[in-house]
């Protein structure tokens, strides 16, 4: 296949989406040290709660820039800012087991954010050119490559620290730079002028253009949050206090996110076949049942409504992923930065929210507010303009 043809043909091209999946895993992977080395961290530089909640502050605040870099990689192609972010991320997360001070770690948490931020905003731009028709399957190809990745994270940090010492953990970044350079030889022939528009809006034209799908589709992240959130952040809490013990409440974790990587590789890809609307509106509507049951329910039932919970939660972020690509072709990689950027700081202002519900009422309350506020955001859903296989 010639260089110019790469992104123009229109058959999915399942080996280059794979690709570039598998780099979004080594990427994620990576990302995930953090939750696994911070009791290192609090106990190396004595820190206090709140300085240890800041370092993931510094690693996250970076995909705020993502429309920033969406926006350049729309004018100079995104082919690097993806080659390179698996090796620079390895390098700063493996050296942060080694920080020296509190400064050092919070400083390669930065780059390492940057470097996150940067394949994120484009990763999912090149996949989906790669995918022609079936956009749906490019993002659940790229989604299941970041969900396997958050699982394997943790693992593979705490099997290095207990064999290797924290000190001796930069050893792991040969893992990421080999996987840049491995990326570098797959990717060389992408044509780039492919992913560059003659005809892109300039920034302020382009996101006041985007104003239909992206209010929506901001409401929609927002409240998905709710669930979201509750269920992969707060869940071993909410277990432990319900009489799980903590071993348990790991592993319930661990088999939520298991079957979320199920959910994000088949969503979208029914999506293409059923449509996006019906797709996203039955895994809004999935997600509040099984949360809500989950929560009223106990015994050997929590099981299967702990995977259905898991499968439908994930299975919806391919299927917006798509709708906001296909939505602005001529600006992918900026409407994408701006998606992501929206997911981030819904997240953040979420997880505060149902901290202080759990601190005021319980837990258990948090889950009823998050199940019903899934709900609440189907009129959204059904507010997005039709386009293509909306």
């Amino acid at each position: 296949m010639t260089t110019d043809t790469i992104v123009e043909d229109q058959k999915f091209q399942a080996d280059k989406v794979a690709v570039l999946s598998a780099g979004h895993s080594v990427q994620d992977t990576y990302q995930a040290f953090l939750p696994a080395l911070l009791p290192i961290l609090i106990e190396k530089f004595s820190l206090m709660k709140t300085e240890a909640g800041l370092l993931s502050v510094f690693s996250s605040f970076p995909s705020l820039l993502q429309p920033v870099i969406g926006y350049l990689a729309d004018n100079v192609g995104p082919r690097y800012f993806v080659i390179l972010a698996p090796g620079v991320s390895a390098v700063m997360m493996s050296l942060l087991g080694a920080a020296p001070t509190y400064l050092i770690a919070a400083l390669l948490l930065i780059v390492a954010g940057i470097s996150s931020a940067s394949i994120h905003a484009t990763g999912p731009v090149i996949a989906g050119r790669l995918s022609a028709q079936r956009l749906g399957m490019g993002m659940s190809f790229w989604m299941m490559g970041g969900e396997i990745g958050r699982v394997l994270g943790p693992l593979v940090i705490v099997s290095a620290v207990e064999y290797l010492k924290p000190q001796n953990t930069p050893w792991l970044a040969v893992g990421g730079v080999l996987t840049s350079i491995f990326l570098y030889f797959q990717l060389r022939n992408l044509n780039g002028r492919a992913f560059v528009h003659a005809t892109a809006p300039p920034w302020r034209e382009a996101l006041k253009g985007m104003r239909p799908v992206l209010l929506p589709v901001s409401a929609i992240l927002l409240l998905r949050a709710f669930a979201f959130v509750s269920v992969t952040t707060f869940l071993p809490t909410y277990l432990t206090e319900r009489g799980a013990n903590l071993m348990m409440a790991g592993v319930s974790l661990s088999v939520m996110q298991a079957a979320g990587v199920a959910g994000a590789f088949l969503g979208g890809s029914l999506s293409d076949r059923l449509g996006r609307r019906p797709v996203l509106i039955t895994g809004m509507v999935l997600t509040a049942v099984t949360l809500f049951a989950f929560t009223s329910l106990n015994g050997w039932v929590l099981f299967p409504l702990l995977l259905a919970l898991g499968f439908s939660l994930l299975s919806v972020a391919p299927i917006i992923m798509a709708i906001v690509q296909e939505s602005f072709p001529e600006s992918r990689a900026l409407a994408n930065g701006v998606y992501m950027a929206v997911s981030f700081i819904s997240n953040a202002i979420v997880a505060v929210l149902i901290g202080a519900i759990g601190d005021l009422s319980s837990l258990r309350t948090a889950y009823y507010v998050s199940a019903a506020l899934a709900l609440a955001g189907l009129p959204f859903i059904l507010g997005l303009p039709r386009v293509n296989k909306a």
